[in-house]
């Protein structure tokens, strides 16, 4: 809300463990174009964090942020893709600080990478990075309402296995 100005209202958010593949579904398909934000997790949970914008949720964004009227991604300059990054970064930051609460773990997160790119590309990364150790992602959805106009907010939480194993034991989740 004080980032934007503005009072932002946030849904309660769903989590639902997927595959890759089923999260690329969830979330329209292969052939999407989205806005991905990436950052990697260390310390007590490892893996990455990856929140994902609609088109319209980034152009909402950055209208209000930099006070422009951005249409296209192709108009988008080093300073827009800056604060997209600092949107994935605040997000990012508080979904790791929620889990670090309800686990007492200790979770730094890097500094966030900004792609712009079709989902199955934006996922390619994690999943070549931890495909082989596991193919799990926490998909956390919610919904931004504010100034008349709705917006979906993902998450992913892709931990490593073990990572994942420790989160759901620790919130007494059967593994």
């Amino acid at each position: 809300s004080k980032l934007l100005s503005q009072t932002v209202d946030i849904t309660v958010p769903s989590v639902r463990i997927l595959s890759f593949e089923e999260t690329i579904n969830a979330l329209g398909g292969p052939e999407v174009v989205s806005v991905g934000i990436l950052a990697n997790m260390s310390g007590d949970v490892s893996g990455m964090i990856m929140f994902i914008l609609e088109q319209s949720f980034a152009h909402i964004a950055l209208n209000i942020l930099m006070g422009k009227n951005v249409t296209s991604y192709e108009e988008l300059t080093e300073m827009d893709y800056s604060a997209i990054a600092e949107i994935g970064n605040i997000m990012a930051g508080s979904y790791v600080s929620a889990i670090s609460s309800l686990t007492n773990f200790f979770i730094n997160i890097s500094v966030p990478s900004v792609c712009i790119d079709m989902l199955g590309a934006l996922m390619s990364v994690p999943a070549i990075e931890y495909s082989k150790i596991g193919d799990k992602v926490l998909l956390i959805e919610g919904s931004f309402l504010g100034e008349g106009q709705t917006v979906t907010s993902r998450t992913l939480l892709i931990p490593e296995m073990e990572s994942l194993n420790k989160i759901l034991t620790c919130l007494g989740i059967p593994v």
